[in-house]
């Protein structure tokens, strides 16, 4: 183990470092020596190109996999199969527990484009296909409790971790219209109207289980509220904003001692047109103020131009929320990536590097639990970006074809990579084969 972990462990014995910041500072230490797996592999049934992986969030032990091949996997990366056998083994391979193809009965017939799981229980699991159905599965039976037959090829599927008063799959198809469905009904709770081609993408919110963020074929990035009709943002590109929003100001800075009640209503009016950008009052994600001018009222009443913004130049093919709900990261078939600040809609300049992406498929992205990487499949490789500045990090290579898919498993701080070379990679913190620990922590009598 690296010098500086074992510096951090002694702080932290000595009380000199946070419980937290220590958690966090190893997190950190350890992503930023991933490198490909010399401890464990995925043994991938899979005979077509991997679209989707995803691990369960409720144990982070459980890999839910979906290929051209028309077929889903669940593999468990902590236990291999045959662990009994492999326990003195310094390599174990995982072998996935069990595989949905089309010898099964209730199987999709064509490529299987999205795989999810249930957010709160792995005992059920949600597929989308080629052939127009959307599945949810029995885990424990790996029969199909719930159909939904959708009008076109089904590209993304995705279900709110927030949500505590409905149940419902967020489906992206080569239609124009966004469908929700209701797993508890077995029917379409209702659709909502406004891409003027495909939506490739979908992506529930972070801070409101009622905040639905798509992005379609034709370049625009549509926020909803899925209580109200029609959507209430449209990212425009046009739009933008220099970096991150200014902090919010520390308590001690906005309690000093005032002289007059006055100076005190002028200090707090500056603090909120400085924080603000402007005089104008901002209002929370999904809500529209009820009085007053409406320049970003989009149904009814939103000018045409705004409606038609769009924000790449191209297809939208990936959304990823950070983990606060306060930015969005998008990627577009112009092999551009874009942050976005969610309150004011804008992008905020930072300038990837020179990426190159996939133009014809959806994109999976992945973000660390702080949000301060970016996982981006950049065609035979996985780039890891600076969220914030955007500089690359580091590059991943191991795919021998392009890579569609990536997840980061944040109990791990392990990445899961998918591509059309039918593998599954497993990046992972640097494991030493000898002896780990400094030399002053071993006595003289161990052998």
């Amino acid at each position: 183990m690296h010098t500086h972990v074992w510096k951090q462990i002694r702080d932290r014995e000595g009380g000199r470092v946070h419980a937290n910041h220590f958690a966090n500072s190893i997190k950190s230490y350890r992503t930023s020596q991933l490198q490909l797996a010399n401890h464990k592999d995925i043994v991938s049934p899979h005979k077509g190109a991997i679209n989707s992986l995803q691990i369960d969030s409720t144990e982070g032990r459980y890999l839910l996999s979906a290929a051209s091949d028309a077929s889903v996997a669940v593999y468990d990366v902590q236990r291999s199969a045959s662990a009994a056998s492999e326990a003195a083994a310094a390599f174990s391979k995982h072998r996935c527990l069990f595989v949905v193809d089309k010898q099964h009965r209730q199987a999709h017939k064509y490529a299987v484009s999205t795989a999810i799981w249930y957010p709160i229980d792995t005992g059920l699991f949600v597929t989308g296909s080629y052939d127009h159905h959307i599945n949810v599965w029995d885990t424990n039976t790996t029969q199909v409790v719930v159909n939904f037959k959708m009008p076109g090829k089904v590209h993304r599927t995705a279900m709110s971790n927030l949500s505590t008063s409905h149940m419902l799959i967020a489906a992206g198809t080569e239609d124009v219209q966004v469908r929700l469905c209701d797993i508890a009904s077995g029917a379409f709770a209702h659709t909502l109207s406004g891409h003027r081609d495909g939506v490739m993408t979908v992506e529930w919110s972070n801070s409101s289980e009622w905040v639905l963020v798509t992005g379609g074929c034709d370049g625009a990035i549509r926020f909803w509220d899925i209580r109200r009709a029609g959507c209430f943002q449209v990212l425009d590109q046009s739009q933008t904003q220099f970096g991150r929003r200014p902090p919010i100001l520390k308590r001690s800075t906005i309690t000093k001692p005032y002289h007059s009640q006055d100076s005190s209503t002028k200090m707090r009016g500056a603090q909120k047109k400085h924080a603000n950008g402007s005089g104008s009052r901002q209002h929370p994600i999904g809500r529209v103020p009820s009085k007053g001018p409406m320049k970003q009222r989009l149904h009814p009443g939103m000018l045409s131009t705004q409606d038609r913004a769009t924000a790449h130049y191209g297809a939208v093919t990936g959304l990823k929320a950070t983990e606060d709900g306060m930015y969005l990261l998008s990627a577009g078939s112009d092999s551009r990536l874009r942050l976005w600040d969610v309150q004011s809609g804008c992008d905020t300049l930072v300038n990837f590097e020179t990426v190159r992406l996939q133009i014809n498929k959806p994109l999976q992205l992945a973000t660390t639990q702080d949000s301060t990487l970016v996982f981006v499949p950049c065609m035979r490789s996985v780039k890891a970006f600076d969220m914030w500045s955007g500089n690359t990090y580091t590059i991943l290579r191991g795919h021998y074809e392009c890579v569609n898919c990536c997840w980061f498993n944040q109990q791990d701080q392990e990445l899961y990579t998918g591509g059309n070379d039918r593998q599954i990679l497993i990046w992972s913190p640097a494991r030493s084969i000898d002896g780990e620990g400094p030399a002053e922590d071993q006595d003289s009598w161990s052998s």
